[in-house]
């Protein structure tokens, strides 16, 4: 009887951490604001000068 109550308890906290998306999956490493304007760049969401501009006051 207590083997079913463990496994509800745990089905349960399984279920409540899927539901709210928590991952520690790519949190380890969170991206520079230097990748993000490269990323930006290549998606055609900013031109050669504005990101030339940018990558100046980053660095």
């Amino acid at each position: 009887m207590w083997f079913f109550w463990i496994l509800l308890i745990v089905i349960v906290l399984w279920g409540v951490k899927a539901a709210t998306g928590q991952d520690n999956r790519g949190k380890s490493n969170p991206k520079s604001a230097l990748d993000i304007l490269k990323e930006r760049y290549a998606r055609g969401e900013i031109d050669q000068e504005e990101f030339e501009q940018k990558k100046r006051d980053l660095t």
